[in-house]
This record gives C-alpha cells, sequence and structure tokens, in this order.
C-alpha cells in the first residue's frame, strides 16, 4: 500500500490557477462526480470564493491508476507563506505552477525556496496556454531556467480547458517518490492542521510517518502531554470520510474528544505513547504587523475572544493578548503575519461569529530606547509617556519586485517617495526584471500593494522578508477633542509626515463628529506641541424662536445666556465619541 501512495502539493503566485487545477484533478480522477463539480471545489470557506484566493490549505484523497494520491491544495499570497510551509512539511513533492500570461512571478521564487529547503521533488508546470494573452514558450523557458532544467521537462497545460492535464498527473504518479516511513514501527503522525467540532472536540489532520492508528485507541500528544481517544479517523474527499484505520504515509484526520485548544497543538506529534520520540515540528513565525480588534458591543467581548482562540486553533500564527482602553473598552490586541491576513481574520470574526468590530489600524513592533532602558513598543498606548526617547528603530524588509520593464521607472519613483534604498536589479527573461529593495516595513503594511499594482498596472508582483531593526526619525502622533488625549486614536509615525497625517485625522475627526452643544477643539500633538486644529463649531439653536416681536433686550438677554451657557459648557464638556467615529477613523 505504502508505495502506491503519493502526497503532493500544488504551488504558485496568486491567481495562477492552483485551485482550477485541483478542480481539474478531481474530475479526472473521478473523485467528485462531473454534476457535482464547481469552480474551486476545494476552496470551502465563503470568503475564499468571493476574493477569488486560497486563504486556508486543503487535503483531498483521489484514486487514480490503482495509486492514492493526496494533494493539498495551498494559498498564494505571501500572508498565508507559514500555511504552505505547514502544507510542505506533509508531502513528497510539488507542483510549481506558472501563469503562461505573466510568468515567474515573487511568490513563485518564495514558495520554490519553501518547496527546495523540504527537499521535495519539483514538477515544472506552465498554466493558462488558452490564454490569448500567453507567452508559453517564453514563461517554460524562464521556469526551465529557475529549475536548471530541460524546456522539454517543463509541461504546458490549460487547467480551464484541462489541455495535457492528464500527463502531468501521470508524472505526479513518476517523478514523486512515495512516502517513506516505518509500517510496522510505533505510530506517529505530524499534526499539520487543526480545527474545532462541537461534538467530536479537536479534529487534528495529521500525516502519518510511522505506523497505524485505528478508531478508539488511545492516543497522546508530545508537546502539550494531553490524552485522549482518537473517536474517529478518516480521510478528505474533500470532506471527512470515516474509516477504520489511518496507515504509514497517509493524510487524514484524527477527532481527538479534546476541547480545549492548548492540548492540541500544530506542529505537535499524535502518539500512542508518551515516550514516543517526538518528529520535528514547524517554528512559528513571528508576528510582523500588529491590530487591535474591539466588539462595537461590550457585551459581545467574551464572544470575541471564543471566537479568537476558535480560529487560532487552525491559524497558530496570529496571536492576541487582552487590551483596555477608555473609549473603546476591553479588547484584543493582535499580532498577524500582514495585512491581508489581518482582514481576513476580522472578516471570519465577523461572518462565523456575527461580531461588529472595531479595528485598529495596523503598526509595526518598535524598539525604542530611553533614558531608563529599552522596552518594545507594539501600539501607540505603549509609547513612553514623560520619558526622553533617545533611539526608535523600526523593523526593515527586504522587498523584491518583479516588473516589466516598461514599468521599472514608475516603480523606482515609488520606491524612492517611500524612502526604499535599491540593493540589485537582475534580469527575468528579455522583458522583466527582479528588483530589490530594502524598505521599512511600516510602508508595506500601509497601502504599498494597490499602489504598485496601480503604478505598474497591475503588472508587478512583490514577496518580502524581515531581515532586523534600523534607526529611524519617529515620534509618537496624539489627538486630542476637546482638550482632552484620545488614545484610541494616536499613531506612531515619521517626524517628517507629522504633520500631513495629523492634519488629515483632524478633519476626518471634524467630518465624522456628531456636533456637540458647545464648540470642541480638534488636535494634533507631538511631544506637548500642537502642530495642526480643526475646530467643530457648536450645535446651534434658536432660543428667541418662541418670542414673537417685544422688547429687543429680552432677546439679547437670552443670546446673552446661552452664551455664556456655552462658555461654561466649552470648559467642563466632555466630549464622548461613538464607536462608529472609531470605525470610519480606523477605515480611512
Amino acid at each position: 500500500m505504502q508505495e502506491k501512495l503519493r502526497n503532493f502539493v500544488i504551488i504558485s503566485h496568486i491567481d495562477h490557477g492552483k485551485s482550477t487545477l485541483a478542480d481539474r484533478f478531481l474530475e479526472l480522477t473521478g473523485t467528485i462526480e462531473k454534476r457535482k463539480m464547481k469552480d474551486q471545489v476545494l476552496d470551502q470557506m465563503e470568503l475564499e470564493r468571493e476574493k477569488g484566493i486560497t486563504i486556508k490549505m486543503q487535503p483531498v484523497r483521489m484514486n487514480y491508476k490503482g495509486y492514492v494520491l493526496n494533494l493539498i491544495d495551498t494559498p498564494g499570497h505571501v500572508d498565508f507563506s507559514y500555511e504552505v510551509s505547514r502544507a510542505l512539511a506533509a508531502v513528497e513533492g510539488a507542483v510549481l505552477l506558472v501563469d503562461a500570461t505573466k510568468g515567474v512571478q515573487a511568490q513563485t521564487l518564495a514558495n520554490l525556496a519553501l518547496a527546495r529547503k523540504q527537499g521535495l521533488v519539483i514538477i515544472p508546470c506552465v498554466n493558462k496556454i488558452d490564454s490569448p494573452l500567453a507567452r508559453t514558450e517564453e514563461a517554460a523557458k524562464e521556469l526551465a531556467g529557475l529549475l536548471n532544467v530541460l524546456e522539454n521537462d517543463v509541461f504546458r497545460i490549460s487547467a480551464k480547458e484541462g489541455t495535457n492535464v492528464p500527463l502531468l498527473l501521470d508524472a505526479v504518479l513518476e517523478k514523486i517518490p512515495a512516502p517513506k516511513g516505518e509500517a510496522q514501527g510505533p505510530f506517529r503522525a505530524l499534526i499539520f492542521n487543526s480545527q474545532y467540532d462541537t461534538f467530536r472536540g479537536i479534529v487534528a489532520y495529521v500525516r502519518v510517518k510511522d505506523g497505524e492508528l485505528k478508531s478508539n485507541e488511545k492516543v497522546c500528544f508530545a508537546q502539550t502531554g494531553a490524552q485522549g481517544n482518537a473517536k474517529e479517523v478518516g480521510y478528505f474527499l474533500p470532506e471527512e470520510v470515516r474509516k477504520e484505520e489511518l496507515k504509514t504515509g497517509e493524510i487524514g484526520y484524527v477527532a481527538t474528544g479534546l476541547k480545549e485548544a492548548e492540548d492540541v497543538r500544530i506542529g505537535d506529534t499524535v502518539a500512542k505513547t508518551q515516550n514516543t520520540v517526538p518528529l520535528p515540528g514547524y517554528l512559528t513565525p513571528k508576528p510582523m504587523v500588529f491590530v487591535s480588534l474591539y466588539p462595537q458591543d461590550v457585551d459581545d467581548y467574551d464572544a470575541l475572544k471564543a471566537a479568537l482562540v476558535q480560529l487560532h486553533l487552525n491559524d497558530p500564527s496570529f496571536t492576541f493578548d487582552i487590551e483596555a482602553k477608555e473609549a473603546l473598552g476591553r479588547g484584543f490586541r493582535c499580532g498577524f503575519l500582514g495585512v491581508l491576513h489581518s482582514e481576513i481574520i476580522a472578516e471570519r470574526i465577523h461572518r462565523e461569529f456575527a461580531i461588529e468590530l472595531v479595528i485598529s489600524r495596523p503598526s509595526v513592533e518598535f524598539q525604542v530606547t530611553t533614558q531608563k532602558g529599552m522596552i518594545f513598543v507594539k501600539t501607540p498606548t505603549e509609547w513612553p509617556e514623560g520619558e526622553k526617547v533617545l533611539e526608535v528603530k523600526e523593523p526593515c524588509a527586504k522587498l523584491e519586485i518583479i516588473v516589466p520593464r516598461s514599468y521599472f521607472p514608475k516603480v523606482s519613483q515609488l520606491m524612492v517617495s517611500l524612502g526604499a534604498i535599491p540593493l540589485e536589479v537582475n534580469d527575468v527573461g528579455q522583458e522583466r526584471l527582479n528588483a530589490t529593495y530594502e524598505i521599512p516595513l511600516r510602508q508595506i503594511i500601509a497601502d504599498f500593494y494597490d499602489t504598485l499594482k496601480s503604478v505598474s498596472q497591475g503588472m508587478a508582483s512583490m514577496d518580502y522578508e524581515v531581515k532586523g531593526l534600523k534607526t529611524g526619525d519617529l515620534v509618537k502622533l496624539e489627538i486630542w477633542v476637546a482638550g482632552e488625549n484620545q488614545d484610541a486614536l494616536s499613531v506612531i509615525v515619521p517626524r517628517k509626515d507629522a504633520f500631513r497625517e495629523g492634519k488629515a485625522i483632524v478633519e476626518k475627526l471634524k467630518e465624522s463628529l456628531p456636533p456637540q452643544l458647545f464648540e470642541v477643539a480638534l488636535q494634533a500633538v507631538v511631544e506637548g506641541r500642537i502642530i495642526a486644529r480643526e475646530t467643530l463649531k457648536a450645535q446651534r439653536r434658536d432660543v428667541t424662536a418662541p418670542l414673537y416681536g417685544g422688547d429687543v433686550t429680552r432677546k439679547r438677554k437670552l443670546l446673552e445666556r446661552q452664551k455664556k451657557g456655552k462658555k461654561e459648557l466649552k470648559s467642563k464638556g466632555r466630549v464622548v465619541i461613538p464607536s462608529r467615529v472609531f470605525l470610519e477613523l480606523f477605515r480611512s
């Protein structure tokens, strides 16, 4: 049985056709009946279908020509590279897919590097050869040069039309080796994903490395020490299908019956006894982007906490810690691998748990040195107050951009405006360049991706890797409303951009705040100095409306009394900012 197993993934840059190719494999192998087929069948989340991208890896088992094939469909976006790396550790080979209309892209290189690190067999493939814009031979030449293979070794397919897909699947059988492992040895399996089920507890997605596991056998976990029973084992078609046992080399699931999230961790080893030697796990990546999540309704705090715990089960790459702000109540400071990662988690909380959120602006972690020592600052709230800041260091990234030569001047102008330092420029084929820069990470997590696509008319692609810390001239920009510091609106910005940022925030605040009975000063403050100001005019009420004619002095007295009252309100009044206003400001 083990010799007839093949475990593999499809990897590529985003939108190069991974999910469509997976659909054709499922059709070709008869795993899903043609009448039940739909586009992106392995993208089971509604969010994935709407955005047209894969967010979560999805395994599926197929039978083909006497072989059992375990395919894992993977995401293509840079923010989900940890998801890809976990899938790669569970297989022996990878189909590397490149779009014939776009050629090798930044994430193609990044995913290839991950696959090589795992020692996987790579099958190169050019997709979308049916497109009228296809540059098939040019893309094949690029891919062959990248892998140092002959151009004839690169498959040319159309996943949409099914052209040459059977030949590619035959190559999977021939080139990807059978999984290794001791079939008679003690049971060991690597957890590469997990999810929570109300009735069956935590369901672990596993790759069996040695031995076998049957339903109702005892299981234990090497890292956590937790113990339970395998209430159910099985595999994916792609829905879960119950089976009597899982054997060496197979990919499947184990319903553990355990209810506590900390008992089952991704990267842990499932075994039958505690003294089993654990398998090498995963190195959990360090979060790079920090966002605060608060429930719009303060009564939803516990529900938000439960939602984060459940989502963390199958995505341990994000972190969350409790924090509280006077204006917003209790919430969580969350760490993510990128901005899209944070947006996906927030959207899943909204859709799957029906919780309305207030989401802060994304920020990075700064290293701040004061006279008292060094601290790490993830949010503006943690910025040292009343202390002289001696030095601020911020994370910098190595950014790779693959762009057509004709758009390179515009991309260069963009990079100069963002303070990026050019490192090198290399050819990728005849018409494109691979430009490498050093750039502050805070510039990437803003709207850099959209801006890059705009200046290159969608033709540029990017990948980045955080390389270390670099000194920067950064300050905390505070927003004061009616003389009171609104810490939830504070941001950390370069000193040279403080006025522009502060002016934009107070102008937006003036538009968003509801009128008050008194005049409200909206101020942007840096290091105790006001650098920008807007004034929200007092709400007017015609106190003379009930009067019909009569002495003008009576009208004057009423107006004077109103003026005096507004003056007192201005000195004593306090503005309560609705959560809707925070929502509008953070979105902008």
